[in-house]
């Protein structure tokens, strides 16, 4: 969901939009984002789109949730700073309130300063279920921003417990957001689960670089217990501090959430992309690319993308993680991989396919390379529908402009660039006994992906 834009006027996707609301903070440097193998490309590409380049991006071999994460960043943070304050932030969050936010985080600094660990509470307004909740020593004041003493972490509490807590306003919602010295919070960590910095080192003392990218030791960081900051650290510490934040805060955990925080017509309804909708109320109606059409419809989520069709009534969108838990399991292949995937030279997308052929659509950036390479299993015919593509083929090369197009045999080496100033766009059509991606022998790569 970080990867998507939410927002009919700004195209900017969560990601993007946590970067930029930082704007304006003092000294503040480049960013560090831990983020998935997966997922690298589409961070580089989606902070390149934006104009700012990481100080790092590190990749994470396997999930170890959030107290793993800050370590590697605190750690990385030291080689780039003398004991720099760390801000961490979710990347799927929405604040509407950005000037109020940056003037927190500025009183948040002060804290830190002097060795605090400060997180930062939202005033809670509904009893929620879905939020951990944070116990400090004294009022939050909303009126008067200060940092109080945090008593207790509550989990998930139920609603009986949840309608009491939002009457006492010595609580609030915990928001995932941090503010610390590197040196600090890794002095914490090591004093209340030793493991994570054990392993945490050694995954970076062998670490290796990828492009842009720092690719964390998969055999150390696997064995980081795989436990959040607030389990790890905040729940123990003696130095915990929560600051009041009222700034339209959203945690986007559900599709129920993105209608809450969507432009809505006078009938509740918010839609995106291809939609008609006839007498539909409290609707949110999403289409990527085919045709919707809704008519009487209430209280329903309806997305289409090129992977699947989601239909639900907006309070059973929390179920969507049991059904995303059930297709993995089951190896059902919408579960796990996308149609569209990203590359370091652009990105390519399954159209159609079937069991001896596939078409893809290739997008490749200005001045893009794909590898030099072979397929073992499969023919290959590239039709240009924009831009020019310089193709090279058993070392001979030719230029392909729009509508022109061009045959790769089967066992030969191909190469494909864009010379242009303009995104290349390419019809693949392959062919052959096996089509998996993994059917490529490189002899030459610009981003160091030799077989």
């Amino acid at each position: 969901k970080q990867y998507l834009s939410f927002d009919s006027s700004n195209q900017k996707t969560l990601l993007q939009k946590t970067q930029e609301r930082l704007i304006g903070i003092k000294n503040i440097k480049r960013p560090i984002l831990v983020c998935s193998e997966e997922h690298r490309f589409i961070v580089a590409e989606q902070m390149n789109s934006i104009g700012v380049i990481p100080n790092a991006i590190i990749l994470e071999p396997i999930g170890r949730n959030t107290a793993p994460a800050i370590a590697v960043a605190a750690m990385k943070a030291l080689e780039l700073e003398e004991n720099p304050n760390i801000l961490v932030m979710p990347s799927d969050h929405i604040i509407k309130d950005t000037k109020a936010f940056l003037n927190i985080i500025e009183k948040g600094i002060e804290f830190a300063d002097k060795k605090k660990l400060v997180t930062f509470g939202i005033i809670p307004d509904t009893p929620e279920t879905g939020f951990g909740y944070i116990q400090a020593d004294k009022p939050l004041n909303t009126e008067k921003i200060e940092g109080q003493n945090i008593i207790n972490f509550l989990e998930k509490p139920n609603l009986e417990t949840a309608e009491s807590l939002i009457k006492d306003n010595h609580y609030s919602w915990n928001s995932g957001i941090f503010l610390f010295q590197a040196s600090v919070i890794l002095k914490e960590i090591e004093a209340y689960c030793p493991k994570i910095i054990k392993y945490c080192r050694d995954s970076i003392k062998k670490e290796s670089f990828d492009l842009d990218f720092t690719r964390l030791n998969e055999h150390s960081f696997t064995k980081c217990p795989n436990i959040s900051i607030d389990h790890a650290v905040m729940e123990k510490t003696k130095i915990g501090t929560v600051f009041p934040l009222n700034v339209g805060w959203s945690d986007i955990g559900s599709w129920s959430a993105v209608w809450d925080n969507s432009e809505k017509d006078s009938n509740g309804n918010c839609h995106l992309g291809k939609v008609i909708s006839k007498n539909n109320n409290n609707c949110y109606l999403r289409s990527e690319s085919k045709l919707i059409v809704g008519i009487g419809l209430s209280d329903l989520i309806v997305i289409e993308t090129s992977d699947a069709i989601l239909i639900s009534e907006k309070s059973f969108t929390q179920k969507i993680k049991t059904i995303v838990e059930d297709l993995k399991r089951k190896g059902v292949k919408e579960g796990i991989t996308h149609k569209k995937v990203f590359r370091p030279w652009g990105n390519y997308e399954s159209i159609a396919n079937d069991e001896r052929w596939q078409v893809k659509l290739i997008s490749v950036k200005p001045e893009g390379k794909l590898s030099l390479q072979m397929h073992h299993h499969r023919a290959e015919h590239w039709i240009v529908v924009k831009g020019t593509a310089k193709v090279e083929i058993n070392e001979k090369e030719i230029f392909l402009s729009e509508n022109q197009s061009t045959f790769i045999p089967l066992g030969s080496k191909h190469r494909l660039i864009n010379p242009g100033k303009i995104p290349l766009l390419l019809i693949e059509v392959q062919s052959g006994s096996y089509l998996g991606e993994d059917d490529i022998k490189r002899f030459a790569d610009s981003y160091g992906r030799l077989n």
